[in-house]
């Protein structure tokens, strides 16, 4: 949805933009285009792999990125060690990148036979082996059934702690042969791809995305400047509801008089909604990328910090 982040975030000379899951470059090398001379991208992501490439990417900006690896999640402290204050705009690409799923090593996919891995960081402990093999029954269920929204949590779960009985549990395609094992077969029809939601849970899990999430966002709105835009884009229903709630949090509801010029109840209405419903890819740009069918995209603008005028929205 790169022409829908363009529109919203509209970019200019000058600006400093952060793109906190930089992936591969491709958002970040159009806003460099549109705020240089003179302006900063800050791109942050947690898979050195994909930062590697992208500084190669962006080599013609090079000085006009800064490139870091870590967490969104500490993106106050990874501002503060870039040496950025306020910023003009924030973006949010969340989920598992294509050349991620493309590559079988990484153990994202469950279409092709690769180590259950799905670490987003390299560096981190828990991968999703170790999920598999050495969470406790009614935990993975629990993990299961929150993180992917499977019906049939419980008896995957139950089918998973009784085949690592027998051996542990290394490879993608084998998880994959004990989800189909577990779902009956009027279920396994229809729905997508058995394994689609275990998979999606077991990643969220491993990289704990939605914990992530909610700790960046208020982060990432507390530097924008005033009239400064953070833009969100989801790929599920999880995301989606974390990025709504926090955006409404922060838009606040006054309960001070329409007429009164400042707000006197205290209540922080620090965003300006831009998007009351999220904006979802075109037609066209489904047909050319279909993963890009589930994006949602959720956008707000920062008010003035002080001085605001009082009004009901």
């Amino acid at each position: 949805m790169l022409e829908e982040v363009l529109e919203y975030l509209g970019p200019q000379r000058g600006y400093v933009v952060v793109d906190a899951t930089v992936g591969y470059g491709g958002h970040a090398l159009a806003i460099l285009r549109r705020i240089t001379p003179g302006g900063l991208l800050i791109g942050i992501d947690r898979d050195a792999q994909a930062l590697r490439w992208t500084e190669r990417i962006l080599s013609d900006y090079s000085d006009a990125v800064r490139l870091i690896h870590g967490n969104f999640r500490d993106f106050d402290l990874l501002l503060e060690k870039a040496g950025v204050g306020e910023v003009q705009g924030v973006l949010f690409d969340l989920g598992v990148s294509s050349p991620q799923l493309d590559q079988p090593q990484r153990g994202f996919s469950y279409r092709t036979s690769a180590p259950l891995d799905m670490r987003m960081d390299q560096e981190e402990e828990l991968d999703a082996s170790k999920v598999v093999n050495f969470y406790e029954e009614r935990e993975l269920a629990r993990v299961i059934r929150e993180y992917g929204e499977e019906r049939w949590a419980s008896r995957i779960a139950r089918f998973i702690v009784q085949r690592r009985k027998r051996a542990p549990i290394t490879t993608t395609d084998g998880l994959v042969e004990i989800i189909e094992d577990a779902i009956p077969a009027s279920a396994r029809r229809r729905g997508g791809h058995p394994a689609r939601r275990t998979f999606q849970a077991l990643r969220l899990e491993v990289n704990r995305e939605i914990p992530s999430l909610e700790e960046a966002l208020p982060q990432a709105i507390g530097r924008l400047e005033g009239g400064g835009v953070i833009v969100a884009i989801s790929y599920h229903s999880l995301e989606d509801r974390v990025i709504k709630r926090i955006f409404q949090e922060y838009e606040g509801r006054c309960s001070c008089s329409p007429s009164s010029p400042t707000c006197s109840c205290g209540a922080e209405r620090a965003l300006q909604l831009l998007t009351r419903k999220p904006r979802v890819p075109s037609a066209k740009e489904k047909a050319e990328n279909t993963r890009s069918r589930s994006a949602k995209l959720r956008a707000a603008r920062r008010r003035l910090r002080e001085g605001t005028p009082c009004s009901t929205p």
